[in-house]
């Protein structure tokens, strides 16, 4: 499964399944890392339409991690 598929897995179950004020979004805003829960970040997103997947950093649900974006070591080096 591709990470934009293992992201929209986890956005379905919360918005329709679980509760999604547990869900935690870590998502890249310019060069800042801004962090919001998942009715906010829909609200933000504009449903899911402003923010790309690819901004996002990492998802949590209740301090355990779901998704975590690992960084290029490359660009640092």
């Amino acid at each position: 499964m591709t990470k934009k598929g293992v992201i929209e897995e986890i956005f379905s179950k919360a918005r329709f399944g679980n509760e999604p004020e547990s869900y935690t979004i870590c998502y890249r805003d310019f060069e800042k890392i801004k962090e919001v829960t998942l009715p906010e970040f829909i609200e933000v997103s504009e449903n899911f339409e402003t923010i790309p997947i690819s901004r996002i950093k990492k998802i949590t649900k209740n301090n355990k991690i779901l998704f975590e974006k690992k960084e290029d070591l490359k660009r640092f080096q």
